[in-house]
């Protein structure tokens, strides 16, 4: 029987996973040949939504772990995101704003960063259970990449996942979570909401 963990052995699990999630990321980018270096577009202002309490848990370990000044101005930025997302999203505009930890393009909490953040950028695809797959592009420059003929390898995020919801498991309580709703929430929305009931 799967037993909950607890945050510090959670934790310590999900940073295994984040780097193992690191190491595809690279062998991918590398094969295609894609890099960030003087791209034109920034993908944190793409518009994600997360779905896991651990993460979302993990995220505000590590703002936690920052001065109380840095970490209050970024908790501003994540109120007035939240404000304009809701805004954007009333007009039936898919929100570009800028994640409300970007600083100068790095990540203020750049080791506790969410699983899309890290593998967004290269063709990546998820099957579920059901057989069902959902193919995802990268980004706009590994989209450019792949259109310019022959094939391109594509990462399949299927067992990382896998490993991530089974956590999620191990960190909510295997009884507690069939009965808890669905997270579906934006990172600046974690952070305005605060820690997730777990």
């Amino acid at each position: 029987m799967t037993k909950k963990l607890l945050p510090a052995q959670a934790f310590r699990k999900l940073a295994a996973l984040y780097a193992d999630m690191q190491d595809a990321y690279v062998r991918y980018a590398q094969a295609l040949g894609l890099t960030c270096e003087n791209c034109t577009d920034n993908c944190c202002t793409s518009y994600f939504q997360h779905h896991t309490r651990i993460e979302w848990a993990y995220l505000l370990q590590g703002l936690a772990g920052l001065p109380a000044a840095r970490r209050a101005a970024y908790e501003e930025r994540a109120r007035n995101y939240v404000r304009e997302a809701h805004n954007a999203l009333a007009r039936g505009e898919r929100p570009r704003i800028m994640c409300p930890l970007n600083d100068d393009g790095r990540c203020g909490v750049y080791a506790h960063r969410l699983m899309i953040c890290r593998l967004h950028g290269v063709p990546n695809s998820l099957r579920y259970p059901n057989g069902r797959v959902i193919d995802f592009p990268g980004c706009f420059r590994s989209q450019e990449l792949c259109a310019e003929g022959g094939s391109y390898p594509v990462l399949d995020r299927t067992p990382l996942y896998t490993r991530l919801m089974e956590l999620e498991v191990q960190f909510v309580g295997p009884g507690k979570i069939r009965t808890m709703p669905r997270v579906d929430l934006t990172l600046a929305e974690m952070i305005v909401q605060g820690a997730p009931e777990s």
